[in-house]
């Protein structure tokens, strides 16, 4: 592999205002062999050799490669670790790029709206259904039943997810195409749907993967190195698949799922190894459970019932009690893998802590969206990541102050996280909000978007923590030794102005700006899978 000398680099926070502060004060200064701390003399620039998909020195402007070296100048980008997103679906992300979006109804009649519009332009092909995205029910005035979509669809198979992926409507030809007979609303939640989610979203291994190409594509284009992909299917056969057939985009770490936790077990494969025959970028992930619902659906499982509700599923649905839970982690950890546990609601939050504290298994809550004080510093106590989405709380904050009323304070609490040492992961659960880690960190920093007030902002966390919670461990600042995952930017996220959140900012200015960060290529085991200049 031809080495990369990568010229004229600055670092995070090494803009040319404060380029006299880096060095001097060791905080975002470059590491390596041969660093000798004068970057501050150079201008704030510094050059990074790579060299058989390592970074092998960062040093000082000036560097001076052997005969094979390519050298490319940066002409002054800023160059830092690539971004990871901690939690997807890669592939019904790839799907729902193609469906028709709902996440602009407000109502269940302007979903049918777009239903009879997208169906005016031409109907799906025979044997398939016309399938939406991303509606979300829980503010609506009215309520989606099958015989409002038929009215608009007639006899054509109607399928709508929901943009939190735990429940489905679908018209009457539609319940028919997944193979549902009657049903006396037409909406199908939590048990009802989740198994027949992969009917909807099947397609011929050749035409999802080329989605799944074209999807990963598009994420190496905002800075993506590596995903840790959850998708509900033999997921590791699937990515075995797509490398062999050339995929070399981004790193991916394979989720495995109860259903084929045998498979991965009988091959003695633990978290963190990597796959033969796929150039290194394919690992095994973690075991995903899904212990509750969502907000969304009111069926994450609470301490408090949701109002207005009554009955045993008042307080949400617990999917996997904690005598079904506890074996499996247990299993799962004796085998070597990491356990990733689903947990939305506060008393599911705290079960699933239960759970880790019982068996030792190490991995992470993923979601924690609404948390109990008493659980807070157990994350860093156990050693369980808080794996979170922060645009979730942009796109749920009214369904929270509806349905989590009085409770607010400590949903999304990523700041009270922050300060009781818990350790953060950024992710987006694309499709339920896009892979794009920029939204993530934007959210995460200012609690707000689209001009609204900041929601909570008690709960934002700084712009160095968010960053740094989105480089998979990887810190701000490459370093000799570790992947040449790397991404040139065009404008520095720390400088004023960029997103730092500090008080002569204007915090809607600073959030679009980190949601509109330029992107100028991305090196992914040094060679590049973006490149703009």
């Amino acid at each position: 592999m031809t080495a990369l000398l990568l010229t004229n680099a600055r670092l995070v926070g090494a803009s040319p205002s404060n380029v006299g502060n880096v060095g001097a004060t060791g905080g975002v200064a470059p590491t390596g062999p041969t660093f000798d701390g004068s970057v501050g003399e150079s201008g704030g620039l510094v050059d990074v050799l790579v060299r058989d998909g390592l970074v092998e020195v960062v040093g000082a402007a000036g560097l001076v490669g052997d005969g094979g070296v390519e050298r490319v100048d940066l002409g002054g980008r800023i160059l830092m670790p690539g971004l990871w997103d901690a939690h997807v679906h890669l592939t019904q992300w790839a799907l729902v790029r193609r469906r028709l979006d709902l996440s602009g109804a407000r109502s269940a009649a302007e979903a049918v709206a777009l239903v009879r519009d997208r169906l005016a332009e031409g109907p799906p092909e025979p044997g398939t259904a016309l399938v939406g995205y991303g509606f979300r029910d829980g503010l609506w005035p009215d309520v989606p039943t099958a015989e409002l979509l038929d009215a608009g669809a007639g006899e054509v198979p109607v399928v709508l997810v929901s943009g939190d992926l735990h429940c489905a409507w679908l018209s009457t030809a539609g319940l028919r195409f997944v193979g549902v007979g009657a049903h006396p609303t037409g909406v199908l939640r939590e048990a009802e749907w989740l198994p027949l989610a992969a009917a909807v979203d099947r397609a011929p291994d050749h035409l999802a993967d080329a989605w799944v190409a074209d999807a990963a594509a598009a994420a190496a284009a905002r800075g993506v190195v590596g995903v840790v992909d959850l998708e509900i299917t033999d997921n590791l056969t699937a990515w075995r698949r797509r490398f062999a057939g050339g995929f070399g985009a981004l790193r991916v770490r394979a989720g495995v799922w109860t259903p084929w936790l045998d498979d991965v077990l009988a091959e003695g494969l633990r978290s963190g190894d990597v796959l033969p025959g796929t150039g290194g970028l394919l690992e095994q992930g973690p075991f995903k459970v899904v212990t509750d619902g969502s907000l969304n659906t009111r069926t994450a499982y609470c301490h408090d019932p949701y109002p207005g509700l009554t009955g045993p599923e008042a307080h949400g649905i617990l999917s996997v009690p904690p005598a079904e839970l506890v074996p499996l982690m247990a299993r799962a950890h004796a085998g070597g893998l990491r356990c990733a546990i689903h947990a939305i609601g506060d008393h599911a939050n705290t079960l699933a802590l239960d759970a880790f504290a019982a068996t030792g298994a190490r991995g992470s809550v993923e979601h924690a969206q609404l948390l109990d004080p008493a659980d807070l510093a157990r994350f860093a106590e156990l050693g369980v990541i808080a794996s979170v989405q922060p645009e979730h709380a942009m796109d749920d904050r009214d369904i929270a102050d509806r349905h989590w009323s009085g409770r607010t304070g400590r949903a999304f609490a990523f700041g009270a996280l922050d300060d009781a040492g818990a350790v953060l992961a950024l992710g987006s659960d694309a499709p339920v909000a896009p892979l794009d880690p920029w939204f993530a960190v934007a959210a995460a920093v200012s609690r707000s978007r689209d001009g609204r007030k900041p929601w909570h902002p008690e709960q934002r966390i700084g712009l160095r923590t968010a960053l740094e919670a989105s480089t998979d461990g990887r810190g701000l600042v490459p370093t000799a030794g570790a992947p040449a995952d790397l991404v040139v930017l065009d404008a520095d996220p720390l400088a004023p102005g960029s997103g730092s959140g500090s008080e002569a900012d204007d915090a809607d200015a600073a959030a679009a700006a980190l949601r509109e960060m330029p992107v100028a290529a991305t090196l992914l085991a040094g060679a590049w899978t973006h490149r703009t200049f």
